[in-house]
């Protein structure tokens, strides 16, 4: 089968905007996987990224000229809206092509898409398996239901992540791409990559479950250490890659798999510098793990931190402390982590004392990096029900559900006062300024080869 796939991701930044940071100069794991199970499976695979376009009309002129048998697009709930337009354009063009849709929205929120016309098929859950099996059985003149379940399938069994679907397609349409995905922080230099290890959270934060475990089951399922080190090595010979980041959602949360992949890491000789994700509770039960990681080339932590507040972590059932946070900020600067911090304002319950919690306890930990977000309620979270059943949201457009801190989420949070806020919690201290540029004064001028480099013009110039 002649298959095109489609990537909907325009809600951030629009049409031709490939580079422009993470939501625009990232590949999507879902459809490179895919990419690479299907043509396994023998068939032939392109894809259309409306971030590479320049508009409806060229996505319209792509899916005349490239005449596929069948079209699957994925959906996250913020790419609904293109992510249909593109559906009703396929069938517009040929209601003769296939129609397949996928990912995390459908999966979740069934409901809002099963019956639309556009649709022929969609997907829930996992598809490496149900995908490629529903493409041979078409291939086969064989009926494919309407619905299909997902799988969840032996990860160590799935073919590599079909990283070149992106680059590839993104040079096909002018881009002078050189690094597989975009470079977003200065500790992870170009070639950039980013892999995945294992899917599924242990945890029970309530701004997120149950969602991700409808997708993908109860258990956290990760690949071993030598399959993602054969991932790595592929990409090394492919790419000669400079730094990567996992995507996983807790790295950290199986200890035993971290030390054995540092171990491993090292031994294989990789000193690639990379970034994940982890959680403060764990940084400070596991320094040793920490100070291992550092030791691997982990230049930076992406931390949920949320709320500095105890009682809206409480509520939010992250099952973290305000002192775990400030503990594993400290943690990380001790060994030279860079600490992305992820923290929300506006929270249901929230009241402007505990913002003012969380502004503190981040003037307080110095993170390096800040990453806010206006409290969003996404489809699928215990939270988003608690914001149904109490008629809290004002979401009305699914191009509201991202994470921007600039837009009214729920009710009863005055907004204008709350951007004061997201300013205020990213302005630093006046010690923590002087702290910084010292550092960076040291680290620029003092660094030891620096100083024998000095020693030895010093040297043959005296001679």
């Amino acid at each position: 089968m002649k298959v095109s796939l489609v990537y909907p991701g325009i809600a951030g930044k629009g049409f031709d905007s490939i580079g422009q940071g993470m939501d625009s100069g990232w590949i999507s794991h879902g459809l490179a996987i895919l990419s690479a199970c299907a043509k396994q499976a023998s068939h032939e695979i392109n894809l259309i990224d409306l971030r590479a376009l320049k508009s409806w009309e060229q996505f319209r002129d792509e899916i005349e000229a490239r005449q596929p048998d069948v079209c699957a697009v994925s959906m996250m709930s913020v790419d609904y809206n293109p992510g249909m337009r593109c559906l009703e354009i396929i069938k517009e063009v040929n209601p003769r092509i296939i129609t397949m849709l996928g990912g995390a929205h459908p999966t979740i929120m069934l409901e809002e898409v099963v019956d639309h016309p556009a649709v022929d098929h969609v997907f829930l859950g996992e598809g490496e398996e149900t995908f490629p099996d529903a493409l041979n059985k078409l291939a086969r003149g064989e009926a494919v239901p309407h619905v299909i379940p997902g799988t969840h399938p032996d990860l160590n069994a799935l073919p590599y992540a079909d990283h070149a679907l992106f680059i590839d397609e993104w040079r096909s349409q002018g881009y002078a791409v050189t690094s597989p995905e975009a470079p977003f922080v200065e500790e992870l230099p170009p070639p950039f990559v980013t892999v995945i290890a294992g899917r599924g959270c242990m945890y029970n934060c309530s701004y997120c479950q149950p969602a991700e475990r409808s997708i993908f089951g109860r258990k956290v399922r990760r690949r071993s250490v030598e399959n993602v080190l054969g991932e790595l090595r592929a990409l090394q010979e492919r790419y000669q890659f400079a730094s990567f980041m996992f995507h996983d959602d807790c790295l950290t949360e199986d200890r035993d798999w971290v030390v054995g992949f540092c171990e491993a890491y090292m031994a294989a000789g990789f000193t690639q510098p990379f970034f994940c994700q982890s959680r403060a509770d764990i940084i400070v039960k596991n320094e040793d793990m920490v100070a291992l990681m550092a030791k691997a080339g982990l230049r930076g932590y992406f931390i949920g931190f949320e709320s500095g507040s105890d009682r809206v972590l409480r509520f939010i059932h992250k099952g973290t402390k305000r002192a775990q946070n400030l503990g594993a900020a400290r943690i990380c600067h001790k060994y030279g982590i860079a600490v992305w911090a992820n923290y929300m304002l506006g929270l249901p319950t929230e009241t402007k004392d505990e913002v003012l919690e969380t502004i503190s306890m981040l003037k307080e930990m110095d993170p390096d990096y800040y990453s806010p977000a206006f409290y969003t309620p996404h489809p699928g979270s215990d939270l988003y029900t608690y914001c149904q059943d109490n008629d809290l949201s004002l979401i009305t457009s699914h191009d509201s559900y991202r994470r921007n801190p600039d837009e009214a989420k729920i009710k009863g949070v005055d907004y204008e006062w709350l951007k004061w806020a997201v300013e205020e919690s990213r302005k630093r201290t006046w010690p923590n300024r002087v702290k910084r540029r010292a550092r960076a004064l040291w680290k620029r001028y003092a660094r030891p080869d620096k100083v024998v480099r000095k020693l030895r013009t010093l040297v043959v110039g005296h001679r």
